[in-house]
């Protein structure tokens, strides 16, 4: 059994802790398998009469014909390494594709994963040095949640988005090297803001030689404050959500963790940031680097706020990003973040479709595998272009027809030609929480029924519900009658009422965790599959426990501006502590020039970069340098003020209540009524 928590993206403590970050699951290093035969859960199930026949629906109805994408995913292999298993510096394991290999069995379906998920799954298990042009563009895929590209150029390695971590870009660097002849890298370039396109650096390139300028780094512009910033504010909730989307915690079994979509999972290790050197600020901008031409587009608001494709034009090769890859990504994503625009996202693929698609002959990106012959990339940027354009369209259509938010799941559809075809399905997303993401953005959460702009909280309101339907037996007995019949969303509804109002009543949370298992076993996504069954495992077991963050390296740190920290500081106040408290503090940061006013006024604590008050209660002085050690938990800036690398002049009383008001985020809260473990 799993009782062990892992931190997985950023959170924050100041003055006495840490600013950690990691990008990937990181704990013991212990990866979790079983015996794919049997359910890893003593109180698992198997897939009921109803999931096994919807499996062998979709089996019938898919176009499971169409093997071009398998025929795609093999092309241009030139060696697989003799290890599976990448150790990270600290001594655990950092990737293991082994922990996959029952994906690999011929001829095997299991019922308790969807049919397409299990393709896609299938799909994801390429390992190895791939071919995308011969002698000029080159992939190692299946060591990281992404693919890690190399462009020959006259002299060195061009390398497309070094992966997560420094162990796992190194070891890809070290297996291109060894197959086909050491070459310099002389540069990188990120395609956009997420972690597992920018953490490896380090392992494939020295921060001096970037910042001498002999290695060239290039990235869109808004990167650095985007790489830094997406996870901050929310980043505990964040964290503690992304355990469900990536079910981080499931065992790799085909009643557990089986695939992440877009790659199979997430490396665990030395995750960096080193800060590009060049930025694209143009829509276009063309530029050569060691001999090979290269077009940016920059592609904002599309998969992630700042990213750009690439256009090859002497090799008449597309590298789409995250823009175009196996899947239909997510508009909302489960862990939480902003809402991303469907109908921007497609116009950007048509962008791309028209300026470069006319002409291209390979398309790569960064996940998944190349699509080779202009009539098929020109068909997958079809198919992708459209498939976002009738989620917008169609989604705004029916909410113009009165269809709500909180309807619009069980009532959008896909038309069949979409369906019919692999790249317009929704592995990282799904058409359920996209379409749902689309009126969000849009209309927002409210669906104009007053009933539901201010509803009780479900522990509130769960009580009435479960005396008016005549208590826990009765509820009991007919979410057992609503979950033999298959009809697992009817019995969702009032089990998890009654979880709500009797938090410790196990026997309800084992049936709604059958419900749910069954419900994940049925589901495409993987992020939505996951979601149900590790929501199944805390029902049953509780909340895992023991927390274990990972450390973040400087590299984030540096990268996150001192006004963003700063309102993290206000996201953290407790405004318990801070009732009739008024205070004005003058921050400064001489090494970087920079001068804050911090003023905290009716339970608010507000920044403004630039101004200094001469009325302000308190100075607080120290360089950017020093501050980086506090957010680090390197030093408490009690530390650093005893050692005389910061200076408080005025009055030392607002420091003082500051330090008071401020809470320290833990992710050790329930999302499950009755999962957190009893304190012993």
């Amino acid at each position: 059994m799993i009782r062990k928590l892992v931190c997985i993206t950023m959170t924050s403590v100041f003055i006495s802790g840490t600013f950690s970050t990691a990008f990937a699951a990181s704990s013991s290093g212990e990866i979790k398998t079983s015996d794919p035969s049997k359910h890893f859960d003593v109180k698992g199930k198997m897939p009921s009469k109803f999931t096994i026949e919807l499996q062998e629906g979709q089996r019938k109805s898919l176009p499971f014909e169409d093997k071009r994408d398998f025929e795609e995913a093999k092309r241009g292999f030139i060696a697989a390494p003799d290890y599976k298993q990448i150790m990270a510096e600290a001594g655990h394991v950092a990737w293991d594709m082994g922990s996959y290999e029952f994906l690999l069995k011929e001829g095997q379906n299991f019922d308790s994963m969807h049919p397409s998920l299990q393709r896609q799954a299938t799909l994801n298990m390429a390992y190895g040095l791939y071919e995308v042009l011969p002698g000029k563009i080159y992939q190692v895929r299946g060591y990281d949640l992404a693919n890690i590209s190399f462009i020959k150029g006259d002299t060195g390695w061009i390398i497309f988005d070094p992966l997560t971590t420094k162990e796992t870009a190194a070891a890809a660097l070290k297996f291109i090297n060894e197959q086909l002849g050491e070459r310099p890298v002389v540069a990188v370039v990120y395609s956009h803001s997420h972690g597992d396109h920018f953490g490896g650096a380090r392992g494939v390139v020295d921060e001096a030689d970037v910042k001498s300028g002999k290695v060239k780094v290039i990235a869109s512009t808004g990167f650095m404050h985007h790489a830094v910033s997406e996870n901050v504010m929310a980043g505990n909730a964040m964290t503690r959500r992304l355990f469900f989307q990536y079910g981080a915690l499931l065992p790799r079994s085909p009643f557990g963790h089986v695939d992440q979509s877009i790659g199979k999972n997430i490396a665990s290790g030395n995750a960096g940031l080193l800060a590009p050197n060049v930025i694209i600020e143009k829509d276009f901008e063309t530029m050569t680097v060691d001999g090979i031409k290269m077009v940016f587009q920059n592609t904002p608001g599309t998969e992630a706020p700042a990213e750009m494709n690439t256009w090859f034009p002497e090799m008449k090769a597309f590298w789409a990003a995250e823009n175009i890859t196996g899947t239909i990504h997510n508009i909302y994503t489960l862990r939480g973040a902003l809402v991303r625009d469907a109908l921007e996202w497609s116009k950007q693929i048509n962008v791309a479709l028209y300026k470069f698609g006319q002409d291209a002959d390979v398309m790569f990106a960064s996940h998944s595998w190349p699509r080779w012959g202009n009539e098929r990339i020109q068909e997958v940027m079809r198919t992708q272009r459209d498939t976002y354009a009738h989620l917008n369209n169609q989604v705004l259509h029916l909410a113009n027809e009165g269809v709500t938010v909180n309807q619009v799941h069980n009532v959008y559809k896909l038309p069949d030609s979409l369906r019919n075809q692999w790249s317009a399905h929704s592995y990282h997303g799904s058409e359920e929480h996209n379409s749902r993401a689309v009126i969000n953005r849009y209309l927002g959460y409210w669906d104009a029924n007053p009933a539901t702009l201010m509803p009780l909280s479900p522990e509130d309101s769960s009580p009435l519900y479960v005396e008016m339907m005549g208590g826990a037996k009765k509820i009991m007995k007919k979410g057992k009658e609503l979950h033999d019949q298959g009809k697992y969303f009817h019995a969702i509804e009032i089990l998890n009422k009654l979880v709500y109002a009797e938090p410790n009543n196990q026997p309800a949370k084992d049936l709604l965790a059958d419900v749910y298992e069954q419900i994940g076993y049925q589901k495409e996504s993987p992020s939505v599959r996951n979601s149900f069954l590790a929501a199944a495992y805390e029902l049953r077991h509780g909340m895992p426990s023991g927390a274990s963050p990972s450390a973040a390296g400087p590299d984030v740190i540096r990268g996150m501006s001192t006004a963003l920290w700063l309102d993290f500081l206000a996201v953290r106040l407790d405004v318990s502590k801070t009732e009739g408290k008024h205070f004005t503090i003058n921050f400064v940061t001489p090494d970087n020039d920079e001068k804050y006013l911090v003023e905290l006024s009716n339970s608010a604590l507000t920044n403004i970069e630039g101004i200094q008050s001469p009325k302000a209660d308190l100075t607080i002085t120290m360089n950017r340098t020093e501050l980086n050690d506090v957010m680090m938990g390197m030093a408490t800036l009690d530390d650093k003020i005893k050692a005389g690398k910061a200076k408080l002049k005025g009055n030392k009383k607002p420091y003082d209540e500051l330090k008071n008001m401020l809470t320290t985020f833990s992710i050790d809260f329930e999302l499950i009524p009755g999962t957190l473990p009893s304190a012993k």
